[in-house]
């Protein structure tokens, strides 16, 4: 199944049904009084939480979802049925915009949460309501109102404790990939991975984490440039940041600065969360030895790690278990 993390699609809640118009008609009552029903109420549109759904995948392909419109009242004072409603299932970290205005209506990150996000009209009145002692025979009822209707607009924020980042073929499927049970494609070109990966990182000591591989960012990411723009959307709920650089670039600086001028460009609070930062594919460092590489980057402290011998990764696991536990690095 594709991942699918943005749709947009029109929904209507459904019309009222309209009051009826009637009079009781018994046998020994040949002029009884008014007994119209009500129109029942149209249905809704609601979104509900699910968390065994991990993409919009299944509200791609349809643009319009209009509830059920509620029977008319009918005679001996019968309210109609109210329409049927419709209920869209949503993956947790679903935030949920008016696509016209971009106004954030709510962020869905509970499992179960419930949003009716466009109400039915209430049904009309029927005759029955209308009489009065001056007004004993009402021949009118009201018609049912027209549901609630609004363009939707649904980006999907994944939900993960910890979110590797770092520039294209950096290593970050690879380190996923052997930390968990995830397989996500792994190729030695850029751009391998298009979508965000989740997998579960279990410790030895028990404890366990949510990690999320986000696809590489490139300089001008947060202007949209190779997709960065909806990559980054996914960093924002991870609570620790594992910055890869890999341990050949010639110029590891560039590099990180490069990364947290695009995380502070999209929104300037990433650099307020707690990260890490490595040297990934340190098995390819000339000469096979680590102590070659700088020690820190710009003022930070660089574990190097290779997922293919495992060195460093251990220790980096147990570092970002102990930041997730608010446990200071130092």
């Amino acid at each position: 199944m594709d991942f699918i993390d943005e749709v947009t699609f029109w929904v209507e809640g459904g019309r009222g049904g309209d009051g009826c118009v009637s009079f009781r008609r018994e046998k020994y009552v040949p002029k009884g009084g008014p007994d119209g029903g009500d129109g029942g109420d149209g249905g809704n549109v609601t979104l509900r939480v699910n968390r065994n759904l991990s993409t919009l995948y299944d509200l791609r392909h349809r643009k319009r979802f209009k509830a059920g419109r509620g029977i008319h009242g009918k005679g001996k004072k019968m309210t109609g049925r109210r329409g049927d409603n419709i209920v869209l299932s949503v993956p947790v970290g679903t935030l949920v915009k008016e696509a016209e205005t971009d106004l954030v209506m709510t962020d869905l990150t509970r499992d179960g949460e419930v949003l009716i996000v466009a109400k039915g009209g209430r049904g009309g009145r029927g005759n029955s309501h209308f009489a009065t002692p001056t007004r004993q025979a009402p021949d009118f009822a009201e018609e049912g109102k027209d549901g609630q209707s609004r363009f939707l607009k649904l980006e999907l924020k994944l939900l993960a404790d910890v979110g590797l980042v770092g520039l294209p073929n950096s290593g970050k499927s690879t380190l996923l990939s052997r930390i968990s049970a995830a397989r996500p494609k792994i190729a030695d070109y850029p751009f391998t991975t298009l979508v965000p990966n989740l997998g579960i990182v279990a410790l030895s000591d028990g404890r366990t984490f949510t990690a999320a591989d986000i696809p590489g960012l490139i300089e001008g990411a947060h202007l949209g440039k190779g997709l960065g723009d909806r990559f980054l959307r996914h960093v924002e709920r991870t609570r620790v940041l594992v910055v890869l650089i890999e341990a050949t670039d010639p110029e590891p600086g560039n590099a990180y600065g490069i990364l947290m001028n695009e995380l502070k460009s999209f929104d300037p609070s990433l650099l307020e969360k707690p990260r890490i930062l490595v040297f990934s594919k340190s098995d390819l460092v000339s000469g096979g030895s680590t102590k070659k590489l700088p020690r820190k980057i710009k003022g930070r402290d660089v574990l190097p790690i290779s997922s293919v011998t495992g060195e460093g990764v251990q220790t980096l696991l147990r570092l970002a278990a102990d930041q997730l536990a608010g446990t200071d690095l130092g």
